[in-house]
């Protein structure tokens, strides 16, 4: 998701060797803003006529279980609060690691920066719907989390979408989490009663792998990919169990009660969607289970992916790129799924970087916002806005939905000037 942690590792360090205590509000307000603190920032509201609900689903509590963040249309209500944006400190520990930054000295920063943002839904919300919800499942890019593409999920969300956004367990989070049994000497340590077999659960954490020296990367990354597609689709396979009134156990043990979602998702309108690497894991998911009926690829990250499984993709795919991360090389891949009877499409949002997706884009200044690459030169809801409703648009087109998104129909064909059609990139004749 992040490639410039040794910028960040530095400016990180400034920050905390040149602010004495009492001068930590207003140095980092300042490197947050850039030096103009009437901005505002926050992850935009959902513009649908839904609001939004979320809550965590963790089931078969060992790594090789299902975990994801829920985002659905729910009632409104005034109980309910909005949760933190990242859920605990282990989250900035793994973003961390990840961007190669002592976990000491960034932990305080990252808290201070982000800490008090909050996600745009309503934490375990009651489920309302009008009618059957078309699902998709979201994939996250590398380095990332299942909360930090909620801009996206929760707009699908509030337009009448079941959104289960994965955390993948496959070492390319920047962290995750899943739960082992208490050892007998744990239990015998604690010398406390169990009430029930959740108690007698240990919370073990799981960090990003990075690649090793001299390690070749495809093999880790391939593998990484076909374990994501599996995963996407055992959360589709734990949507569908909850759909059909089988009783599930949530090992998160969180006030949603699942038992209204039964016989409130469409399964036959089924998408997947990613961003970066979550856009190669878009492509492996649609290759591998055809109850996906189409797929779309945010800025996608197409190394991971074996060619020869090219062919076997026949669903619609939409490919929505930045204007500053995409490169020949990555979009020639692109261009070996063209079709002349299967419907793929690609547009290039102006002014765009690979981090105009995440919600980071939408919580840093413009200053420091763009010298970390996480803004580009256009308005990041303005960015965000055009990809949601060019999504929707071509969602409605291949799932046969009954909605108003072919409003949006335009933007399939790049059809806005903010928009290019097609690719930015100019590609030579032999390498496509």
């Amino acid at each position: 998701m992040f490639s410039h942690g040794g910028f960040v590792q530095l400016l990180v360090k400034r920050i905390y060797q040149r602010a004495s205590p009492d001068q930590w509000g207003y140095t980092l307000s300042y490197f947050t803003m850039g030096n103009n603190c009437s901005n505002h920032l926050g992850i935009p509201p959902a513009k649908g006529p839904n609001p939004v609900g979320c809550t965590d689903f963790m089931m078969d509590h060992t790594a090789r279980g299902s975990f994801f963040r829920l985002y659905y249309p729910c009632q409104e209500t005034e109980k309910a609060e909005k949760p933190d944006w990242v859920p605990c400190k282990e989250y900035f520990n793994g973003l961390a690691d990840f961007m190669k930054i002592n976990r000491t000295l960034s932990e305080r920063i990252f808290n201070y920066l982000f800490g008090s943002f909050k996600a745009p839904a309503y934490l375990d919300a009651p489920f309302k719907s009008n009618g059957k919800c078309p699902v998709v499942i979201f994939s996250h890019g590398l380095g990332a989390f299942r909360t930090l593409y909620s801009a996206i999920c929760a707009e699908l969300a509030s337009q009448g979408f079941i959104v289960a956004s994965v955390e993948h367990r496959d070492q390319s989070a920047s962290a995750t989490f899943y739960f082992r049994e208490e050892t007998a000497s744990e239990t015998a340590k604690d010398n406390v009663p169990k009430a029930s077999a959740r108690d007698s659960l240990v919370k073990e954490w799981m960090y990003y792998r990075a690649l090793q020296h001299g390690e070749s990367e495809f093999p880790l990354r391939n593998k990484q990919l076909k374990q994501r597609a599996d995963e996407c689709i055992l959360a589709l396979e734990k949507l569908t169990e909850i759909n059909s009134g089988i009783e599930v156990h949530n090992v998160l043990q969180t006030q949603f009660d699942w038992t209204t979602l039964e016989n409130s998702m469409d399964l036959c309108r089924i998408a997947a969607i990613g961003h970066s690497f979550g856009g190669a894991t878009v492509i492996e998911t649609l290759c591998k289970d055809v109850k996906f009926k189409c797929g779309v690829a945010l800025d996608a990250w197409m190394f991971p992916l074996d060619e020869e499984i090219f062919p076997r993709v026949r669903q619609p795919l939409f490919f929505i790129n930045s204007e500053k991360f995409q490169w020949a090389g990555n979009i020639s891949r692109m261009k070996k799924l063209d079709s002349a009877v299967i419907h793929r499409k690609m547009i290039t949002i102006r002014g765009t970087v690979h981090q105009s997706f995440p919600d980071f884009t939408f919580l840093t200044g413009n200053w420091i916002g763009k010298l970390m690459k996480l803004k580009g030169e256009i308005d990041p809801e303005i960015a965000i806005d055009l990809s949601n409703k060019a999504t929707l648009a071509f969602l409605q087109r291949h799932l046969g939905l009954k909605k108003n998104f072919n409003q949006w129909d335009p933007l399939i064909d790049g059809a806005d000037e903010n928009l290019i059609q097609g690719t930015n990139i100019t590609l030579l004749q032999s390498s496509i």
